[in-house]
């Protein structure tokens, strides 16, 4: 009986390619969105505390790194979005592709919404807590541009950061910030996985898509306006904690509470958003692109190594 059901699975590739194909597609879609990236965390950064707003908007943070910094300005942090993607993507589409498929019946019939959603929000928090040290390194490298160059901090690279940041500060500062983040995992992947499907089914019961790229990318578009949303309030913690500093001994926050009714109070409630455009302009098309190359990769591997 169980033989029968091995053979009625259909073959699929090996959990370490799983976690490598992941990983591959998160860093191949991240060479393409991290100016967004840079954007948004310098949005989320601006006006900290009771100083005036550097930027405007989104477009006038652009045009503001690309005067002061040139072109190569707008991929500072590039290493530490790779390693990003290389830990924190790698495990969570891995834990994810893992999870759906243990959960999948013999036949091949996937899990239903719920148990989808419960693996989704389960990948993305263990995913974040694996990240969270590149994480804080991505924030610290892309917001150090907007600092007076006397109170930069000149890390040369993800490396350069992680190994500075464990030694002047201690190895547990690479998780500062980690519940936020594994919340915002949490909060991302359950809006993310709700809006995709619903927004996709009713592209195609319109009639005027098909399940193809175009519908692909709407329906990641119309899911990444829910879910940034829902997530850029625990983003904007998460941002502020990691990019924190020690002032007389004590943090600048004791906790993520304190950091939004410090926003909200300094800042105004809608401050909770800024950094809004390049989120979303970011989120889409990374889920779109990652997923595109992550269907390629699946195809070739599965031509030339399961089915040759």
């Amino acid at each position: 009986m169980a033989a029968a059901a091995d053979k009625a699975r259909p073959k699929t590739s090996p959990k370490s390619i799983k976690f490598l194909f992941g990983g591959l597609a998160g860093m191949g879609a991240t060479v393409f969105v991290q100016p967004l990236d840079l954007v948004k965390n310098r949005m989320q950064l601006s006006g900290q505390g009771s100083k005036a707003r550097e930027y405007k908007t989104s477009f006038h943070a652009l045009a503001s790194i690309l005067r002061n910094e040139g072109i190569s300005g707008i991929y500072t942090g590039l290493s530490a979005g790779l390693l990003r993607q290389a830990t924190y993507t790698t495990t969570r589409l891995g834990i994810y592709t893992v999870l759906f498929e243990r959960m999948s019946k013999a036949d091949g019939t996937p899990p239903n919404f719920f148990m989808k959603a419960l693996i989704g929000m389960t990948a993305g928090a263990t995913g974040a807590f694996v990240g969270t040290p590149a994480e804080v390194a991505l924030i610290r490298m892309t917001a150090d541009g907007r600092l007076p160059p006397d109170q930069r901090r000149g890390y040369t690279n993800v490396f350069n950061a992680l190994i500075r940041i464990t030694r002047e500060e201690g190895v547990t500062t690479m998780w500062r910030g980690c519940i936020p983040t594994m919340a915002r995992a949490v909060v991302v992947n359950a809006a993310q996985l709700a809006s995709y499907s619903q927004s996709k089914q009713a592209l195609l019961d319109s009639g005027y898509f098909g399940d193809d790229i175009l519908c692909h990318f709407c329906a990641s578009m119309i899911s990444g306006l829910v879910t940034t949303a829902a997530s850029m309030p625990v983003d904007i913690v998460k941002t502020r904690i990691q990019n924190m500093r020690m002032i007389d001994g004590k943090p600048e926050y004791r906790n993520g509470l304190e950091v939004l009714v410090k926003v909200i109070r300094n800042e105004g409630f809608f401050s909770l958003w800024k950094g809004f455009t390049p989120y979303y302009a970011r989120l889409g098309p990374h889920t779109v692109l990652t997923f595109i190359f992550l269907e390629q990769m699946n195809k070739f591997y599965k031509i030339y190594f399961l089915d040759s």
